[in-house]
């Protein structure tokens, strides 16, 4: 890529002040369980192969996103790992110029398997999603009896040499008070850190309500009660979703994402792309600019550029979960990107 082919380098600056480093990259929609708070069940519809985004898109995408400032990349899904040979995709992405970190979220269930190769492949941060440790608990809100190979794949990501390695819980009333203490033990054994995430409207049910919202001071209390003090930790990136503590007797530490009960918009950096190429300003879009489309009707660098600076134009001061008439996105989360 050129100078002369994106001659405007300026930073990606919304009408907020906000600048844009961070893209989310949704490579596929298909997952192996069927989390309640994620996916229907039954009834599925998956996007067709030809619609996904191939690994030269993507990267092609990336390489216009780091020209524009971007220098994170998540890999999200659906479940990313069901997709074929997805170290191939980390290594062709940490080898782009300006990418300084390549992440990974991921439910964990074949990790054992890819641990090893997504190391070597220059994935730099690894999340897991883990909104239970008891099994009971962990099928009902997966519809999959898949614990034991989720935790198989942490400890193979361990050895792999991830670290730290994060633990992503969704917090939702009446199931997750009763997950905290024992997800609160096992990430303090085995040196993880734990993130509470409130549960958010966009379960393909759509079955959301706010009173099923568990915040994250009430987690903190629980944890507190359990294991004794926690303090906030400084902040060295505020564009952070997560308000971090650390436990005073040196258990590790634990992040609360709290979007509906303390929203954060004030300081998003982040565009996601879906896995059919659909650029989104942000998880409660209601618009979307067609990449695909530029992609493969032959467009230009520039051209694609030119609809990143769009979706950042037209970004929203924030998300709207806690203002009246607030419309929730048509797609669920695993259409989007987790």
């Amino acid at each position: 890529m050129s100078e002369a082919d994106h001659p405007d380098r300026a930073p990606l600056v919304d009408s907020f002040g906000r600048r844009h480093t961070s893209l989310r990259l949704s490579v596929t929609d298909r997952c192996n369980i069927r989390c309640v708070y994620c996916m229907p069940d039954e009834q599925l519809r998956f996007l067709p192969r030809q619609e996904v985004l191939t690994f030269e898109e993507i990267e092609r995408f990336t390489r216009v996103a780091a020209w524009l400032g971007v220098r994170k990349v998540r890999l999200t899904g659906g479940e990313p790992l069901v997709r074929c040979d997805l170290p191939a995709l980390v290594r062709r992405l940490a080898g782009i110029h300006g990418i300084d970190e390549v992440a990974l979220t991921t439910n964990g269930v074949l990790l054992e398997r890819h641990a090893a190769a997504l190391q070597d492949a220059g994935l730099t941060r690894l999340n897991v999603s883990l909104d239970s440790v008891r099994q009971e608990t962990f099928v009902r809100l997966t519809r999959r009896d898949v614990l034991p190979e989720v935790l198989a794949g942490i400890e193979a990501a361990q050895h792999a040499g991830f670290e730290p390695i994060r633990l992503n819980a969704i917090a939702m009333r009446g199931v997750t008070e009763e997950e905290v203490v024992p997800l609160g033990r096992f990430a303090r054994e085995r040196g993880l850190e734990l993130r509470f995430i409130e549960y958010m409207p966009l379960d393909a049910d759509a079955n959301w309500r706010r009173d099923q919202v568990l915040s994250g001071d009430e987690i903190l209390s629980r944890l507190e009660q359990a294991f004794g003090a926690l303090e906030p930790t400084h902040r060295e990136d505020p564009s952070q979703p997560a308000r971090d503590y650390r436990f005073v007797d040196g258990g590790g530490v634990v992040g609360f994402i709290n979007p509906v009960t303390q929203p954060f918009c004030g300081d998003c950096n982040r565009l996601r792309l879906t896995a059919e190429g659909q650029i989104r300003n942000c998880l409660f879009s209601t618009e979307e600019w067609d990449a695909r489309a530029v992609m493969r009707s032959g467009g230009t660098d520039t051209q694609l550029a030119q609809q990143v600076r769009d979706a950042v134009a037209a970004k929203r001061a924030g998300h709207g979960i806690d203002l009246p008439g607030f419309h929730r996105p048509e797609r669920a989360m695993y259409q989007i990107g987790g």
